[in-house]
């Protein structure tokens, strides 16, 4: 599309509105010729010097990785260090399961590049629900039906997208999962993890229900 824009020029000329055009970064030089944000990257970034030439090597370049490169680990007792965390297993509440969200394989972070997952043998489509063979029998459905998800919060909001497909897929029994962005509005904001703060995309409650097309 002549319209398309990339990333980088969204996030400059949004940039450039914020901060207006005497802001120090070169907001329209880094839009215009990105060798000019890798020259910036080479600054600041210990290993990226001659960061131009270097990404054009045949086989590119490795960063520097301390513990790789020499066993070194820079930590307080300069060793590596390792924590355990307890396991807490959240409940399924009968007749639900409990939904993460995930990429396919044609994508990178929300931007998609194809429609189909190599990953999991999904093809021509994104709206697919995986989950286990015996949780779909049991909560009355088939393998290829269509549902509408409704994502269940203490808030008592519905979340709801429609249209998915259900896909039987090895997933252990009580859970589900979909892609991402597709699923984002089943993801309560005020429902996030306790230290990071960030929204509980990978165990969200939900709800299927048969897809009605009169919706």
């Amino acid at each position: 599309s002549s319209q398309l824009r990339s990333e980088v020029a969204i996030v400059c000329e949004l940039a450039r509105e914020l901060f207006g055009p005497d802001h120090p970064v070169p907001w329209d030089e880094f839009r215009r010729d990105y060798d000019r944000i890798r020259d910036a990257i080479a600054r600041v970034v210990p290993g990226c010097a001659d960061y131009n030439a270097k990404v054009r090597q045949r086989n590119g370049f490795q960063l520097p990785h301390p513990p790789r490169d020499a066993r070194e680990f820079r930590t307080a007792t300069g060793k590596a260090n390792f924590a355990v965390n307890e396991l807490r297993w959240l409940p399924v509440p009968e007749g639900r399961l409990i939904l993460q969200t995930l990429r396919s394989h044609d994508q990178y972070n929300t931007t998609i590049y194809g429609l189909d997952d190599r990953y999991r043998g999904i093809h021509h489509g994104r709206k697919v629900v995986l989950v286990n063979p015996a949780d779909i029998t049991a909560l009355g459905f088939a393998d290829g039906d269509l549902v509408d998800v409704v994502s269940e919060w203490t808030d008592g909001i519905e979340r709801r997208v429609e249209g998915f497909r259900l896909v039987g897929y090895s997933t252990p029994r009580g859970n589900a999962a979909a892609y991402y962005p597709e699923t984002n509005p089943l993801v309560p904001l005020d429902h996030v993890a306790e230290r990071s703060n960030t929204p509980v995309s990978k165990a969200v409650t939900i709800r299927l229900e048969r897809h009605s097309h009169t919706r």
